[in-house]
């Protein structure tokens, strides 16, 4: 790695920070065309049934132009995780559904000229619905008697395994079991979803929406609309927030169809309510876990059985299994082990990406599990962990790409000495009165930085010096308010030796910026195009060097670059950038710019420690996290401001996970909770000060060490508050999240 950095690792603010606080920044219903239609979805109030309806009186109200359904849209079918086109996933979603499937499902769609009119309109519209059995639950999916789809519920399964597991654990001193149930969370970015499409004065479809893959959307589009790629034209637009719910196309769809059929701007929206019933959710899952260990804590084995609720279509069932799968292979050193994973159909939400992708779901309750194993056996939770934690450079035992410059040991020994573990772990129920306990957990977790060795995993850039010195990156790259742009920003400078201020990137849009394989998805952005950006800005420092040879019969070992000069070595003399563009242009006949097509040199694993200390209150079951540190093993911070951002919003989910999120869906397939005032989110005064640690490792395949922190950060939060609450109580609760009612329950069923 390069030594003293100049940009890179630099707490550097934002170029739209101040923008974005003072309410300037334009997202897609701050935009308005002339002649423009404004569209709202109708969403099934019923779980599965099939309808009729009556537009007459919603047709009455001034402004509406057109309602539309099934019959009136194309019929061909797609599945929205499909990122491109090597994947071949099961095709059963449409635009707006014959049939509904879940709470929440698209029906129809009122168009009018104004939202004032939609809005009105939309309360007029009446639907007669013809119920159907319904498959609300995962116990009712596996029984097979009603069918969502096709001849099973089962929408997809798989194992993943090595080693022999049957021989660890005939071998173990001590087999622990556990059972435990993940919930159903919900995004909740602070932007709804909502999406944009005009036909341009080419005659082009020209979609917008605050998406993560436009690239896919562009796909989708073509295949559904029977359309050339060259005439749809996907622009990703400024992005109130995602978390993986807007990496799956929920209304640019229906969008493009209505624009390009009605020839005119269309925009859709949805409210909050409608965000929360009526796109996906993270998948929940039962999960069985079995493991094998020595009376020295030597993990022998582990077999794993999970259950995953997918929902009303296919959509990331057989990706969140795998997935979830993977994770699990990446963190201990467990040589036999296996994990099996059956999704399902269900009568619910549908399954789609979420922060943390099956990451965490995987550590939610084998790190419970680790803790039970621990007391088991009479080890410190800690110690038993420093025992099986993967070394450095270790191999992935299923396969995949190498773990890496693994620091998670080195994130544990300081996660003890920063939250005092050894004196707190025996020490602090002292605290204990007869109304409040106290406790200490901790847990770990595993993540990676791309698709490399699953998926392709690439990504093209074309960077161009302009003659006024400043460097243009056109990349297909999708801010979604962390700051992506300005940490790519600084890597290029870093490679440049350039000013962040004289350095401008494009977000993706598929008529300007270079093919993307996966776009904003995986973890993979700072790491992927990242590389890119570096090993572009090292070409175009070759061009820069190639020019002053040719033209100034400069030799190419006496320059060196510095500050966005050339300069050469025992002389006064130098070049600014913008001069040697000039110079190559007027000498050469040649524009300075290059294009790249980036590959990472690996994938390694990126890990977490996270240490939670908690106050129980046993009379009404409340859980106040007094103090959550976070050890995370960075690989190098670009912007420590942003990723320090990153982990503190990433506890937030992992808090919420544990003690309040969850979207209730009920025996009968009904939604509890599909507004604020119900579905529990935790708030500023509920939080801790998140205390950050980051431990810095030099990966051999990163660009200047860098390692993903974005998803990761919201996995072991969760574990580690669950693990103190029943360090605190004496308990086993594996189910989430753990809510004043289940706490209660459980104190009730310990004494």
């Amino acid at each position: 790695m390069k030594n003293n950095l100049k940009y890179v690792g630099k707490r550097l603010i934002r170029d739209d920070a101040y923008d974005r606080v003072q309410g300037k920044t334009k997202y897609i219903t701050d935009i308005k065309y002339n002649d423009m239609l404004y569209g709202k979805l109708v969403l099934s109030e019923k779980p599965h049934a099939d309808f009729k309806f009556d537009f007459s009186e919603a047709l009455k109200t001034k402004g509406i132009y057109k309602i539309l359904t099934y019959k009136d849209v194309p019929h061909n079918k797609y599945n929205s995780m499909e990122w491109f086109t090597g994947i071949n996933g099961v095709k059963d979603e449409m635009i707006l559904n014959d049939r509904a499937r879940f709470v929440g499902d698209r029906i129809a769609l009122v168009l009018g000229d104004s939202i004032e009119s939609v809005e009105e309109a939309i309360k007029k519209v009446v639907v007669i619905y013809e119920e159907l059995p319904v498959v609300a639950t995962i116990d009712d999916a596996m029984e097979d008697v009603n069918i969502i789809t096709g001849n099973t519920n089962v929408a997809y399964e798989n194992t993943k395994s090595c080693g022999d597991v049957k021989k660890a654990f005939e071998e173990a001193d001590y087999i622990v079991e556990d059972e435990g149930n993940t919930s159903r969370t919900h995004h909740l970015a602070i932007e709804p979803h909502s999406a944009m499409a005009t036909v341009d004065e080419f005659g082009n479809l020209v979609v917008s929406s605050g998406s993560q893959i436009v690239f896919a959307i562009q796909m989708h589009l073509s295949r559904i609309l029977n359309l050339p790629y060259s005439k749809i034209r996907v622009k990703k637009t400024n992005m109130g927030g995602s978390f993986g719910g807007k990496q799956q196309p929920m209304l640019e769809f229906i969008a493009g169809f209505v624009a390009y059929s009605e020839k005119r701007p269309v925009q859709i929206y949805m409210d909050r309510e409608q965000t929360i019933k009526g796109t996906t959710t993270r998948n929940p899952m039962r999960i069985h876990i079995k493991t094998a260990v020595n009376k020295d804590g030597k993990i022998l084995g582990r077999k794993i059985d999970t259950l995953v609720a997918g929902g009303a279509y296919a959509t990331n069932a057989s990706s969140i299994v795998n997935a979830y799968a993977k994770k699990l292979f990446r963190l201990y050193k467990i040589y036999n082990q296996e994990v099996n994973g059956t999704a399902y159909y269900t009568n619910t939400l549908p399954g789609g990406a979420f922060r943390s992708y099956g990451g965490s779901q995987a550590h939610a309750v084998s790190e419970i599990n680790l803790d039970n194993v621990a007391r088991k056996i009479g080890m410190d939770p800690c110690e038993l962990r420093l025992k099986n934690l993967v070394d450095p450079y270790c191999e992935d035992p299923v396969g995949g790409p190498n773990i890496g410059d693994a620091g998670i040991k080195r994130c544990v020994i300081a996660g003890m000495e920063k939250i005092n573990w050894k004196y707190n772990y025996e020490n602090l129920k002292n605290k204990n009165t007869d109304r409040y306990a106290y406790g200490i957990g901790m847990a770990c977790a595993s993540h990676g930085n791309g698709y490399l060795g699953a998926f392709p995993d690439f990504i093209n850039v074309e960077m161009v010096l302009n003659a006024d010195g400043n460097v243009l990156c056109k990349i297909a790259v999708h801010e979604q308010g962390c700051g992506t742009l300005q940490t790519l920003k600084q890597v290029a400078a870093e490679a440049l030796d350039l000013n962040p201020k004289n350095i401008f990137l494009t977000e993706a849009d598929t008529f300007i910026t270079p093919y993307d394989a996966a776009g904003t998805q995986a973890s993979r952005v700072s790491f992927v195009a990242g590389g890119a950006l570096k090993e572009a800005s090292e070409k175009l420092i070759d061009l820069l060097f190639d020019t002053l040879n040719k033209v100034k019969n400069i030799k190419i070992e006496d320059m060196y670059v510095e500050n966005g000069f050339v300069k050469i070595k025992n002389s006064d003399e130098k070049f600014s950038y913008g001069e040697i563009s000039q110079i190559r242009e007027k000498n050469l006949f040649d524009h300075t710019s290059v294009y790249v097509k980036h590959i990472p040199k690996g994938n390694p694993a990126v890990f977490a420690a996270n240490f939670a200390q908690v106050r129980v209150d046993k009379k009404t079951g409340f859980v106040k996290v007094e103090r959550l540190v976070c050890i995370h093993d960075i690989g190098k911070a670009i912007n420590p401001a942003l990723v320090e951002g990153q982990i503190e919003g990433g506890a937030e989910f992992g808090i919420g996970m544990a003690l309040s999120e969850n979207i209730e869906i009920d025996n009968k397939g009904y939604v509890k909770n599909s507004t604020l005032s119900k579905y529990h989110v935790i708030n500023v005064w509920d939080m801790p000060d998140v205390e950050v640690v980051l431990v810095e490792t030099n990966d051999k395949s990163a660009p200047y060490g860098i390692k993903s922190v974005g998803e990761i950060s919201a996995v072991a939060p969760a574990p580690a508050i669950i693990n103190a609450i029943n360090h605190a109580l004496g308990t086993n609760i594996t189910n989430y999240p753990a809510t004043p009612e289940k706490i209660i329950e459980a104190l009730s069923e310990k004494n």
